[in-house]
């Protein structure tokens, strides 16, 4: 594996644990909210955040 993926990983985990951490109510109240969607709702949801995150990545390397 490349030498950034464990901390690139790393970083990820402490992002996602901002929320609860941070603002436990509304994380809560989000979460609940991505449940009641459909799952090609959810779908929509995973397939932008992964083009966001991508087209973040090439900006940044660039």
């Amino acid at each position: 594996m490349p030498e950034w993926f464990w901390p690139a990983v790393a970083m990820v985990v402490i992002l996602e644990g901002l929320g609860p951490l941070c603002f436990p109510n509304r994380w809560k109240a989000y979460i609940q909210e991505l449940s009641r969607l459909s799952a090609s709702q959810l779908r929509q949801v995973g397939g932008i955040t992964v083009t966001a995150g991508a087209i973040l990545l090439y900006w940044l390397a660039a």
